[in-house]
């Protein structure tokens, strides 16, 4: 009889949990969500768009649960080196992130304007030439080709946190140099849809967490004290095209981050989330859906708007008053056929306004209309208020790869200088538009190639079409300037509210393109897979230069101008003290006058310069920063480390450097490999491995593998044949052009033994 009983009441309560849990269940799905903000895409709305394209997708999209799924990394390695002693940031204020950067850097950009602008002068022009190194400290991370240090570190309450072009993410003491934590992810060396070379271009700090977007499209938040995963949240799939290179933004609870994947058959988007779980609140896709503003400008006879492109790239500014976020887009995909996306394609290449409490959209300016040249704007935009014609103005700039600069009233969007629509060269193949925008006042580069230009800069053999910007192509090469290169590419530009000068680093380079013979079809893109539509590629032989430049935001001219001999790929930073700093692929950090223009300062790291610098103050004492670890489209020489300068700093050339420590930190470079060890490159070898590092490199990348866009040769079928070698370099492929006439007989003959006899074989192991 007990036995029974203990029976009966085991099945009922069993019977009670398990209505328990289904009431539980049903009241949590019915129960409004706790984090809910307005959506600038709402159910609604994505039901118009399948419904009026039957199907947008082959598989389902992300529903809101899923992207909310936040799961710890099981590969990552953190490290805790030593305690943090230091506090913690707490969930920052609009004020204090728009104020100017003093004792910390709270943003990639120094403050919500972007502009990269120190108010500090205790380093100035009367005493630049004091300034040395105070101390370096080495990563132990990117020494590979295919990273490039980009990053620009953030700065809080005397800590420093510094990303790889690795995606590893480091904390450091900001007086000493000294590791605090480390947090190593591991990404995926299966990820082939990266555009430009493995990169992240910084973090953002707040409410005691350390935001980071990954590469494969993950965003995560450690903790600030020991680098430990507290969230993570899958923004896309690489897979399917999309990475993050951005640093994110952290603003009012939210954190904020693009998508790049432009040339994978992506949708771009900016995504706010949920500072404290990571929860995405909303999203703005970059190219309208149907039933939304700017479709119309997207054909409607096929679904090219949903594979079009116009990827985020940079951190969003932020003007607190106004309640507004600016941001600019890539470009459209396929990147240069415009034959099957007949319209401006919005909004690709554009400055845009949002809300950033709910994304909802304020206003646009396109810079380029129907893009086929691959002349976006990847650069950060700057807030700054000047006073034109006794009145104040609400302003921004956007540098643009055009070599303009896109002066806005950031109220209205309106042009502060002055832009007008002008007749532009058609070709009704690629549906060109009939008008561009051209701003009033100077480029900052070249954008007409001259007769002058041929005679001085190309070889006797060149006899191909040259022209101007915005010269349509198709199945003849034409040469242009400027290139996708630039202009203005990622790096940052800056603005000083002393001079009212706008300081854009620009690329002066020639490309030539030619229309692809493979057709597309925008209703059957698979996610992933490149999607460019023509092919582009550097004149060889032909000099690269660069410039840097100060333009005057009240009448978009030239103040003055350095030129260099080498692209100018570094971003820049300016400070009270009159200064311009800046870096150079050669290894150099250096100092301009920012009035003048005259070079005042400049010092040799161990590394290509190709980050942006950053200025502190602790105790009274002014730092400079800057982060010297090479870039794989610069060519520039790779290394780890993060130079710190002052006034009392004793480093006066990397000699002075202890070796010990970077010893230490040479492990996983001799473990990853160069190559050097497994290739004595004598002979023919030796002259193939230079033609194919001034011609092949940025494509299929450093001994054949992680190039931008090229398959790996390490492992190809055709590698092993130096006869098929030779063929595929005359004839080109899908996406390679012919070199052919290009390069000489014995010069394919060289850089096919190379790929043949040394590339082939470093697949074997």
């Amino acid at each position: 009889m007990n036995g029974h009983k203990i029976v009966w009441t085991v099945g009922v309560f069993s019977f009670l949990v398990i209505v328990f849990i289904i009431f539980f269940e049903i009241s949590k799905d019915n129960e409004a969500p706790e984090f809910t903000a307005p959506d600038t895409e709402t159910e609604e709305q994505v039901e118009k768009e399948e419904e009026a394209t039957e199907e947008e997708t082959e598989e389902p999209e992300k529903t809101e649960e899923e992207a909310e799924i936040t799961v710890e990394d099981p590969e990552a390695d953190v490290k805790q080196h030593r305690a943090y002693d230091a506090a913690v940031a707490p969930a920052f204020t609009g004020e204090e992130l728009a104020a100017l950067p003093t004792e910390n850097w709270l943003t990639n950009g120094g403050n919500l304007a972007n502009q990269r602008y120190s108010p500090l002068d205790q380093i100035n022009t009367s005493n630049i030439g004091d300034l040395k190194g105070e101390w370096v400290a080495n990563l132990g991370s990117g020494f590979d080709f295919k990273y490039s240090g980009e990053a620009s570190p953030v700065v809080y309450d005397g800590v420093m946190y510094v990303i790889t072009g690795a995606n590893d993410v480091l904390a450091l003491d900001a007086v000493t140099g000294e590791t605090i934590w480390e947090y190593r992810p591991h990404i995926t060396d299966k990820l082939t849809t990266v555009c430009c070379g493995w990169t992240s271009r910084g973090v953002a700090i707040g409410e005691g967490m350390v935001f980071v977007g990954l590469l494969d499209a993950r965003l995560v938040a450690l903790d600030q004290t020991t680098g430990e995963v507290v969230w993570e949240t899958v923004v896309d799939e690489w897979e399917k095209g999309y990475t993050i290179t951005n640093a994110p933004l952290y603003y009012n609870g939210k954190v904020y981050t693009g998508v790049s994947g432009g040339e994978y058959g992506i949708r771009g988007r900016i995504t706010a989330y949920d500072a404290e779980i990571g929860r995405e609140l909303w999203r703005f896709n970059t190219i309208p859906g149907p039933g939304e503003k700017g479709h119309d400008s997207w054909p409607q006879d096929n679904k090219a708007w949903l594979s079009g492109g116009a990827p985020v790239w940079q951190t969003p500014a932020v003007d607190p008053e106004l309640g507004l976020m600016y941001f600019s887009t890539g470009n459209t995909a396929p990147d240069l056929d415009g034959s099957i996306r007949e319209g401006d394609n919005l909004y690709s290449d554009s400055i845009i306004a949002l809300d950033p409490e709910t994304g909802e959209y304020k206003w646009h300016y396109q810079q380029v209309h129907h893009d086929i040249w691959d002349l976006d704007s990847p650069n950060p935009i700057i807030l700054f208020d000047v006073e034109m014609d006794g009145e104040m103005k609400n302003g921004l700039g956007q540098a643009g790869k055009t070599g303009w600069i896109y002066f806005l009233d950031r109220t209205n969007g309106e042009p502060l200088v002055g832009i007008e629509e002008t007749p532009v060269p058609q070709d009704e193949r690629q549906k060109t538009s009939a008008t561009q925008p051209i701003p009033k006042g100077d480029s900052f580069v070249p954008q007409t190639i001259t007769p002058e230009d041929i005679e001085r800069d190309m070889s006797d053999e060149f006899e191909g079409e040259y022209g101007s910007i915005f010269t349509p192509f198709w199945e003849e090469p034409i040469t242009l300037k400027p290139s996708p290169f630039g202009g203005a590419n990622w790096p940052p530009s800056a603005y000083n509210p002393n001079t009212e000068y706008f300081y854009v680093l620009g690329t002066d380079s020639y490309m030539a393109y030619t229309r692809s013979d493979e057709d597309f079809d925008p209703d059957a893109i698979e996610e992933g897979h490149a999607w460019i539509g023509s092919i582009m590629a550097p004149v060889t032989d032909a000099p690269v230069r660069g410039t840097v430049t100060a333009m005057d935001v009240k009448t978009n001219t030239i103040a003055w101008q350095q030129e260099w001999d080498a692209m100018a790929y570094s971003g820049a930073m300016t400070t009270n003290g009159n200064l311009l700093f800046v870096g150079h692929n050669d290894g150099r950090l250096i100092a301009y006058d920012a009035t003048t223009g005259e070079k005042v300062w400049e010092f040799m790291t161990d590394a290509g310069v190709n980050a942006p610098p950053i200025s502190y103050e602790i105790d009274g004492k002014q730092y400079i920063t800057v982060f010297a670890a090479g870039n794989s489209l610069a060519g520039s020489k790779h290394g780890d480390s993060v130079w710190t300068f002052s006034l009392d700093g004793e480093i006066g050339s990397v000699d002075d450097v202890s070796t010990s420590e970077s010893e230490e930190n040479t492990t996983d470079k001799e473990e990853k490999g160069t190559g050097d060890d497994k290739a004595s490159l004598e002979g023919q070898t030796a002259k193939g491995l230079a033609i194919y590092e001034s011609n092949c490199l940025a494509c299929h990348g450093t001994e054949g593998v992680n190039g931008h866009n090229g398959p790996n040769l390490q492992t190809s079928n055709v590698s092993p044949d130096k006869e098929a070698v030779m063929e595929r370099i005359k004839e080109g492929g899908e996406l390679m052009p012919s070199f052919e006439g290009t390069l000489t007989e014995q010069e394919i003959d060289d850089v096919a033994a190379y790929i043949s006899g040394i590339v082939a074989n470093l697949g074997d192991d």
